[in-house]
């Protein structure tokens, strides 16, 4: 929701950049982990991309956000790490923004193999890129610009191998700046 035009320029580009990613799969089932306030969601929704789709969110003012912003989208309460889904249950998972944030990250990307049925598409902050244009746009600057929930750092290269210990390697994107991996299970 951000007005920042700098923000908004980086938000668009990701977004657009995830949307042809998405659609290049075309999955019937999407579960997006980490669906915060649902704004990937409802991306898909009005692009009619997927059957079914439905969302999974740790925090309940991220939830309670999502659900009197986009009533029609199905967001429930979940953990990353127990996915409340059979093996298998999706076409794919998104996770875009979410690594980053978990002590175990590895106990995570397992566990969306477990729930995916072809692809997973992640994305995290592409160190140190994204620390220094938080810095030049004046966010957290005693820190230099290191995000305070961010506890894991990748840059794109390091990213890739830590996905391809659990999956193959399709598409790996960089927008700027964020790494985007698209992975085969």
């Amino acid at each position: 929701t951000t007005q920042n035009p700098i923000s908004r320029f980086f938000l668009n580009n990701f977004t657009r950049l995830l949307l042809i990613q998405i659609k290049k799969l075309r999955p019937e089932s999407i579960l997006d982990v980490g669906a915060g306030e649902g704004f990937v969601l409802e991306m898909l929704r009005k692009n009619k991309v997927g059957k079914k789709l439905e969302g999974i969110e740790y925090m309940d003012e991220a939830l309670q956000f999502a659900k009197k912003l986009h009533p029609k989208l199905m967001i429930k309460k979940g953990n990353i790490y127990e996915l409340p889904y059979k093996d298998n249950s999706f076409d794919v998972i998104i996770c875009t923004e979410v690594m980053e944030h978990l002590k175990e990250p590895e106990k995570a990307l397992i566990e969306l193999n477990r729930v995916a049925k072809k692809y997973v598409i992640v994305s995290v902050p592409n160190e140190p890129l994204f620390t220094i244009q938080r810095f030049f746009r004046g966010k957290n600057m005693l820190k230099l610009g290191d995000h305070p929930e961010h506890i894991q750092h990748w840059n794109a290269g390091s990213f890739e191998k830590f996905i391809a210990k659990h999956f193959t390697i399709k598409d790996a994107k960089t927008p700027l700046p964020w790494t985007m991996i698209t992975a085969k299970k």
